[in-house]
């Protein structure tokens, strides 16, 4: 509005005189006017060319871990097979099934005793052998009274061996006389009846048809080494004691397919436990120490834990044994 009155007066004093023009003075300004109204809005652009692509971004930082899945159920224990026949060396195969366990048959009746043999000829006598070395001396006695000493005389030969007469009464000890002259070597005297020895031993072993021996009672060992005296029942798979001694026990398992726990047991108190772990070939391991046992005392093997530790293995390759014997009788 302002501008508006600036060009009236700029024409007013065009027409006016020069010098009226020159002298007058500028018009109080006036108020301004009021707003004009918007305009419209202009028309959408065309859509511009795409930009250029930015810059990958940081990465973000890491999601929280999701919740923990339940456990599963333990899948059942699968079943064992039999062993393959031994082949080239190569990769081992996997185990066969194993056939069901035969049941134990009785023991046989015993043989009738065998006829003695006729006696042997007497062999010749033997050369006399070399003299032993002299014995020690016996502890000297009470010393007894001194006498009166005689005159010392010359030693002489032995004479020839007299009969014994009867036994008189026993004298006071005299004092030790000098020694005398060897005497002549007497006839070999008769052989002697050879001392019995104390024997109990035995030694025992599984079987294809005992192995995977069942847990928690004594194992029972059908394939006999030794057992003269009878002394393991294979029936109960006990050793029973019939001479008080010290013993020695030991024994070796070899282990396929499943751990192993086992313990030497004597009358039901566990004195040796021994565990191995199957790792997927065959392993082995041992155990050995010495019991004093009296008359009637029972030692056994036994499966702890369980038939997933009873993994003990036998067949025409490997061996599972259990071996005692008597070191030393009496308690």
């Amino acid at each position: 509005m302002r501008f508006w009155w600036l060009l009236l007066v700029t024409g007013i004093c065009g027409l006016n005189s020069q010098d009226t023009c020159r002298s007058g003075q500028p018009g109080v300004p006036g108020s301004p006017g009021h707003n004009g109204l918007p305009g419209r809005d202009g028309r959408d652009g065309a859509k511009g060319d795409k930009g250029d692509t930015g810059a990958p971004g940081l990465p973000g930082s890491p999601g929280k871990d999701g919740p923990r899945g339940e456990a599963g159920q333990p899948g059942a224990n699968g079943k064992v097979e039999a062993k393959g026949i031994k082949g080239d060396t190569g990769t081992r195969g996997p185990p066969g099934k194993h056939g069901p366990k035969g049941i134990i048959g009785p023991p046989g009746e015993r043989g009738l005793q065998g006829e003695t043999g006729l006696q042997g000829h007497k062999g010749n006598k033997g050369d006399v052998g070399p003299i032993g070395p002299e014995g020690r001396s016996g502890n000297p006695g009470p010393s007894g009274p001194t006498g009166t000493r005689g005159p010392e005389g010359p030693i002489g030969r032995p004479g020839p061996k007299g009969e014994a007469g009867p036994l008189g009464p026993q004298g006071e000890p005299g004092p030790r006389g000098v020694r005398g002259w060897k005497g002549e070597r007497g006839e070999k005297g008769k052989v002697g009846e050879t001392p019995v020895l104390a024997r109990s031993a035995f030694s025992v072993g599984l079987t294809v048809l005992s192995k995977f021996p069942e847990p928690n009672i004594p194992i029972k060992f059908d394939r006999i080494l030794y057992n003269e005296q009878e002394h393991y029942n294979v029936a109960t798979g006990r050793f029973t004691c019939h001479l008080a001694g010290l013993y020695f026990f030991t024994y070796h398992l070899t282990i396929f397919s499943r751990n192993v726990q086992v313990a030497l047991v004597r009358n039901g108190v566990k004195v040796l436990h021994t565990k191995d772990g199957y790792t997927g070939a065959e392993d082995q391991a041992s155990g050995a120490t010495l019991l004093q046992l009296k008359l009637g005392d029972e030692v056994w093997l036994q499966v702890m834990g369980g038939e997933r530790f009873n993994g003990l293995y036998a067949d025409e390759d490997d061996d599972t044994t259990f071996t005692g014997f008597l070191l030393f009788s009496g308690q």
